[in-house]
């Protein structure tokens, strides 16, 4: 019965977590059109904010607890599989368009940051305050540089058209959407769990799988449904935003309440999640888009990843 159970859940949460996506979407495409405001902007912003939110909850709520020390895994295990199985599974799905600005400087910029965040913890062990008011800094310069990419755009007139969907409601289904996503990925993730401990699964195994995807499960769906919608911008925007808010605005506001402890073996990972982020630029670079080829090549990095933690930890 029990089994039963736990099976009918994980089917309720991945049908919250498909649904909860495509009204996310559709919400945050709405909104950008209506506003005139570039789609890879929205992707960048608010989608990207929106699924990072597990994770900027879980990291924050601990540092006001008084323990950080679950901060750095948290968001280097995150942007590791936000790239390699996200944007990997995505672009095997469908083929993924990448603006040029995307490959210009937020790539670069995101390649950059996680440069510093290493600097920054192995130069003292720990992410202090003054680090986190470095990252709020640069924080503070991306939204800055995103507003002005706004600004320079040439924003499309809205058309007049009788029953267009409201703004309220476009609204909503961002804010119903999200709460699906992440409700729906915290009901699979507590659910698959349970099946896993059941069948004896071991607790490192079920860490490194099915808790490690299901946290990042907002990311892939919403990413997912937005390639195939064809609003590409936002799915690549999802992600190379998640990254960039999971380092600045996470790690840099867990600094600020508390120093961010930075253990010698995080130096591996963080070496992984630059060259994951590397990867990605050159798959992009080479065919102009993220193709099956290109997503093929992170979901084996990944798998050679899953290796070295499995085998080395």
């Amino acid at each position: 019965m029990e089994v039963l159970l736990q099976i009918l859940l994980v089917i309720v949460g991945f049908v919250m977590l498909v649904k909860g996506a495509d009204w996310f979407v559709d919400g945050a495409a709405g909104i950008a059109e209506r506003f005139g405001i570039p789609q890879l902007v929205i992707g960048l912003t608010i989608v990207a904010m929106g699924t990072s939110a597990p994770e900027a909850a879980v990291s924050i709520s601990a540092a006001f607890k008084g323990t950080a020390d679950i901060t750095i895994g948290n968001v280097v295990g995150s942007n590791i599989l936000n790239i390699l199985i996200i944007l990997g599974l995505t672009s095997v799905i469908v083929a993924v368009a990448v603006q040029r600005s995307t490959v210009r400087y937020e790539m670069p910029f995101m390649i950059g940051i996680s440069v510093l965040l290493l600097v920054f913890g192995i130069t003292g062990n720990q992410v202090g305050r003054a680090e986190g008011a470095v990252l709020w800094l640069f924080f503070i310069l991306y939204i800055l540089y995103l507003y002005r990419m706004t600004k320079n755009q040439k924003a499309q007139e809205p058309e007049k058209k009788e029953g267009k969907t409201s703004i309220w409601k476009l609204f909503m289904l961002v804010l119903v959407g999200l709460a699906l996503v992440v409700f729906g990925s915290d009901v699979t993730v507590d659910a698959a769990t349970a099946l896993a401990k059941i069948v004896g699964l071991s607790e490192k195994f079920i860490g490194l799988t099915i808790i490690a995807l299901g946290t990042s499960l907002p990311e892939l769906v919403t990413s997912v449904s937005a390639a195939r919608k064809g609003k590409a911008d936002i799915a690549i925007g999802n992600i190379v935003g998640s990254n960039i808010v999971n380092i600045l605005f996470v790690v840099g506001t867990t600094a600020l309440i508390l120093p961010v402890p930075f253990a010698a073996g995080f130096v591996v990972d963080m070496g992984i999640a630059i060259a994951a982020s590397v990867l990605l630029l050159v798959c992009v670079l080479m065919r102009h888009k993220l193709d099956r080829m290109g997503g093929t090549i992170m979901l084996l990095g990944y798998a050679a990843y899953f290796i070295y933690l499995c085998v080395g930890k």
